[in-house]
């Protein structure tokens, strides 16, 4: 009986997070076209943001959170790359620490000492209050995931009632550019 060797084919079954940027026409249906692509494969997006970055040339930036092996993030970044309107797709997490921040809009309602916490805590984490009622405040964070996900922690007992995220915005550090 002979046994047949086969190259082994090394993948890191790790999951791992992996910020992706991919660069596109800004056109209808891109979005969806995208979207589709990661939910007809049975894969999560994290974190999805969006925005025209180029108007005289029509191009958007499309930054999406996602996790998985490393087989999985390269099926994931060639499916991209086949796609027509995709100009390129990076993966940041493989270039190194890239910069990441992303915006909360945090609502609390309560009155006394809820009220004065809330305050307190807004102030220690560099939020800003956008709004001020006599029952609420709605605060606005800037930061990393990390500090944002503390931020509405500590305030849940405040009387956090709401909050609005964007998603993460990303950039690699250093000059090199997409």
């Amino acid at each position: 009986m002979s046994v047949s060797h086969y190259p082994a084919v090394s993948f890191d079954q790790t999951v791992r997070r992996h910020t992706l940027s991919v660069i596109v026409d800004n056109e209808p249906g891109v979005l969806s076209r995208i979207a589709g692509l990661f939910s007809g494969r049975g894969y999560n997006i994290e974190s999805l943001t969006v925005s025209e970055t180029e108007a005289e040339k029509h191009i958007s930036r499309i930054t999406i959170v996602t996790s998985g092996s490393e087989k999985i993030i390269d099926q994931i970044k060639n499916h991209l790359d086949r796609l027509v309107p995709v100009h390129r797709v990076v993966d940041l997490t493989l270039q190194g620490e890239s910069i990441e921040r992303e915006l909360a809009l945090l609502k609390v309602v309560g009155k006394g000492d809820h009220r004065m916490e809330a305050l307190r805590l807004a102030t220690a984490f560099g939020a800003r209050t956008i709004d001020a009622t006599v029952t609420s405040f709605v605060f606005e964070l800037t930061g990393a995931t990390d500090d944002i996900e503390r931020f509405i922690k500590v305030l849940g007992p405040c009387g956090l009632a709401e909050v609005s995220r964007t998603g993460i915005a990303a950039m690699a550090r250093g000059s090199e550019v997409m």
